[in-house]
């Protein structure tokens, strides 16, 4: 069972306790789920239960013994435990693990991708900057995954060209990953002034959202787009860029390096899995429980980054996975005259789903994943 589905899993069991009649509230839209923290229990972790406390009337321990029947006779769930205040510690049995479920749902594809803003047209309202208009460019991106459209709209004429102000290339995506979809005849045509290929509306669907995170203090095009687009989308709207030749060593107090590299060692161990004659089979980690919460944790990295338009929130959620599969990459392949075993071919799954998050975040990012570092 992936986390999405056991989000579901709990939703059902929810519903299934108003419908009995035992809770009287509005059944949430998502329930969110985790790998348990310090004091937890199992394979994931849901705060359900004091999340609807307060609309039900009740202690969010009452809540969490009104739903633990609900959600332990569900299939694929094999015990339920409550910790804490009142939250629900849930341990998976009748099939594979929770690392199995979580790298095949990552390997069917568009990972993260939800419908949190579906069917929403949510324009953004930006100055002419080089900084709010590469965070403009992400979030159209950000936002298409989970269901809603970004329009943008430029706040006064444009100012004199000055070519060395700004930089198309920056606005330009890599060659491989999710792009924003072009408008369809439904849409308002795209018009105004843009040189940067942004979709540009000047009558808002909605009220747009004002768009002005802080200027960077220098011309940034010199690093280069993927260095570039790092230094001003890593830094929340709030502070400063920092422009500075540190975004293109390759050393490991560089954290695009990090994300990077770390990209490139899951394309290596594929192929020096390869030369061994084994391949990777999605299986039990008990190792990696950093690395699988980060995996865990990307929709709803995904889900923030869209609806409060931060991809800084993305950025930094790259590093720590980048960081987790670091921390574990040296024991993926055998050593010396070591055979492949099972455990073997289940590190190397979760590397290579880790290789394919990595790729999708850097992607929305408009920075390319090169195999090669």
């Amino acid at each position: 069972m992936t986390p999405v589905e056991l989000s579901r899993t709990v939703l059902s069991a929810v519903r299934r306790a108003v419908d009995a009649g035992e809770l009287s509230v509005a059944v949430p839209v998502r329930a969110q789920v985790a790998p348990p923290g310090p004091g937890g229990y199992g394979d994931y972790a849901t705060n359900i239960a004091l999340q609807l406390a307060r609309p039900a009337g009740r202690s969010a321990a009452q809540v969490a013994e009104i739903l633990r029947p609900h959600l332990a006779g569900t299939d694929g769930v094999a015990d339920v435990t409550i910790t804490g205040p009142g939250f629900l510690n849930i341990r998976l049995g009748g099939g594979e693990t929770a690392v199995a479920s979580l790298v095949r749902e990552i390997g069917r594809g568009s990972y993260g991708h939800g419908d949190a803003l579906a069917g929403q047209v949510l324009p953004l309202r930006i100055p002419y900057d080089i900084r709010a208009e590469v965070v403009a460019d992400t979030l159209v991106r950000i936002i298409a995954t989970q269901g809603g459209q970004a329009l943008v709209q430029y706040d006064g004429p444009p100012p004199p060209a000055d070519p060395a102000s700004t930089d198309p290339a920056l606005m330009d995506p890599p060659s491989t990953g999710p792009r924003p979809a072009d408008p369809s005849p439904a849409d308002p045509p795209p018009t105004g002034p843009s040189h940067t290929g942004l979709p540009v509306t000047p009558t808002p669907v909605t009220p747009a959202t004002p768009l002005r995170p802080v200027p960077a203090p220098e011309d940034p095009t010199p690093l280069g787009v993927d260095a570039a687009r790092w230094a001003l989308l890593r830094p929340a709207g709030h502070d400063r860029p920092r422009i500075a030749d540190a975004h293109l060593l390759q050393r490991e107090s560089n954290p695009l390096f990090r994300v990077r590299y770390a990209h490139a060692r899951t394309r290596a161990l594929t192929r020096n899995a390869a030369a061994l004659g084994f391949t990777g089979t999605p299986g039990d980690v008990p190792e990696a429980d950093d690395l699988l919460g980060a995996l865990a944790e990307y929709p709803r990295v995904l889900r923030v980054a869209a609806t409060h338009r931060a991809p800084d929130r993305l950025a930094r959620h790259l590093v720590t996975t980048a960081d987790a599969l670091l921390a574990l990459q040296h024991l993926v392949l055998p050593l010396g005259d070591e055979k492949p075993s099972a455990a073997h071919r289940a590190r190397l799954a979760l590397a290579e789903a880790t290789g394919t998050v990595l790729a999708g975040g850097l992607s929305l990012l408009g920075i390319s994943a090169p195999d090669y570092l």
